[in-house]
């Protein structure tokens, strides 16, 4: 059995975001910790957050080393753009086809040789303002 014990003012932090914050996966970890503090088991909170043991014992460990910075997800997840680095070259091919992203996807596939659909190509566009 492992709990997370807590102070009187890391449970008034924990209270604050889980009622305040706009992000749901820090409302989600602050109430598990909260849980894990009235004696409940990793079991029965895998099973109400609906992740695995595994995950809590997780964010037990993330609580230990970094407190309330580990609530948050970590930065550089999610796919990376397959463009990054070829800014130029999308400004160009786009101004030479007059916009008509259908030959400046060809282009990359034939030139080199990157896969991409019409819309991650104005994703990239929009994401990079060109």
């Amino acid at each position: 059995m492992r709990y997370i014990i807590l102070k009187t003012e890391e449970i008034e932090a924990l209270e604050l975001l889980l009622k305040t914050s706009s992000n749901n996966t820090i409302r989600k970890r602050s109430q598990c910790l909260l849980l894990s503090q009235q004696k409940r088991t990793i079991i029965d909170l895998s099973s109400v957050f609906g992740v695995s043991r595994r995950t809590i014992e997780r964010w037990f460990d993330s609580w230990v080393l970094k407190g309330v910075e580990s609530l948050s997800i970590e930065s550089g997840r999610g796919v990376k753009t397959r463009l990054k680095g070829y800014e130029k070259d999308v400004s160009e091919q786009v101004e030479l086809h007059s916009r008509n992203l259908k030959n400046v996807i060809s282009y990359f596939k034939e030139q080199h040789n990157i896969t991409i659909c019409k819309k991650t190509l104005q994703n990239f566009l929009k994401d990079t303002q060109l």
